[in-house]
């Protein structure tokens, strides 16, 4: 995977806004979506989905999801 950063300031703190992650495929040629990282949340945007119609997902979610084991 290519993810890349869309803004990025030194030593910041995640606001409401949050911070934005271009992910593309491994060659970098096919743009597969955004994550929005806020402080409340994370919201997963397939391909060209606005934010608005985002999977979102809550820290507590988040956690409990990568902290479950694989069967």
């Amino acid at each position: 995977m290519k993810v890349t950063i869309k803004e990025f300031d030194v030593a910041m703190e995640v606001k409401n806004n949050g911070i934005e992650l271009e992910v593309y495929s491994t060659n970098g040629t096919e743009h597969l979506g955004d994550l929005f990282v806020t402080k409340s949340q994370l919201i997963w945007c397939k391909g060209k989905t606005s934010r608005k119609k985002g999977v979102k997902k809550s820290w507590k979610e988040f956690i409990e999801y990568m902290e479950t084991p694989d069967e």
